[in-house]
């Protein structure tokens, strides 16, 4: 399929690990790609389900790999989560089981952190993991506290090591309270028309890129965008076969979207 309608697009929202790097090392094409962006002036998001890292964090990453953008061109599940959050209730509270990105990301959007009657348990990417805090949850949750999860990935790549994701750590408090934790990440297409807002632009004029069939390509048809699928990261051309979905593209790299 050719690519002129897609370089024809006003916004492009990209996930960024086995897209833009993998692990610390950049991959072929993302500086010609993001030169483009910039060139052709066009909207663009950086979007990860990852939770942990804040916008700032994230830049300094690109940094360190040669690559130059603002914070504001950053959106991670953290930064959904706590949206979604505030609006349903407003100036509430959690309990949070996850990194800085995610706490911060809540306490800006006003939410005090609670580990007696919290509104919400809240849970995402950690290395700080214990029973202790396990036990914790599963017992607010019990006593009503809502269970929410920054994205539903079951596993995270750290290089070559993968390590688990947050749905594989919400999983026991899921198994101990019978209670299903509700995810705000891809393929969540609230996170998809929150990156829309951001970006200012309708669905026609915005496509997704990313490298997994199941969170980016089905975000992306949730939404009704046109899906890029990248081979430089988890997927394969000959695992398209087993979805009863498909991308509209899918491409090496990004370094074949620019003419």
């Amino acid at each position: 399929m050719g690519l002129e309608s897609l370089r024809e697009k006003q916004a492009f929202i990209c996930d960024m690990d086995g897209v833009l790097y993998h692990g610390d090392r950049l991959l072929p094409g993302v500086n010609r790609f993001v030169d483009w962006l910039k060139t052709k002036k066009k909207q663009f998001l950086f979007l990860t389900n990852s939770s942990e890292r804040s916008p700032r964090e994230l830049k300094e990453k690109l940094d360190r790999l040669g690559i130059h953008v603002d914070p504001g061109h950053f959106y991670t599940s953290a930064l959904a989560t706590a949206s979604f959050l505030a609006f349903q209730r407003p100036n509430g509270s959690v309990y949070v089981i996850g990194e800085a990105g995610l706490i911060n990301a809540l306490y800006e959007a006003g939410f005090s952190m609670n580990e007696v009657n919290p509104d919400y348990v809240v849970v995402g990417e950690t290395r700080s993991y214990s029973y202790e805090k396990i036990e914790k949850a599963v017992n607010l949750v019990r006593a009503g506290a809502r269970l929410i999860g920054t994205n539903p990935d079951l596993t995270d790549s750290m290089g070559k090591e993968v390590v688990p994701g947050t749905g594989s750590l919400i999983a026991p408090i899921e198994l101990a309270t019978g209670k299903k934790a509700y995810f705000l990440g891809k393929p969540n297409p609230l996170m998809m028309r929150h990156a829309l807002r951001m970006l200012g632009c309708s669905r026609e004029e915005a496509a997704i890129v990313g490298d997994r069939m199941e969170t980016d390509i089905i975000a992306g048809i949730h939404s009704g965008m046109d899906t890029v699928l990248v081979l430089s990261g988890v997927t394969a051309r000959e695992d398209l076969q087993n979805y009863a979905y498909q991308p509209r593209y899918v491409l090496s790299g990004v370094g074949e979207i620019p003419e």
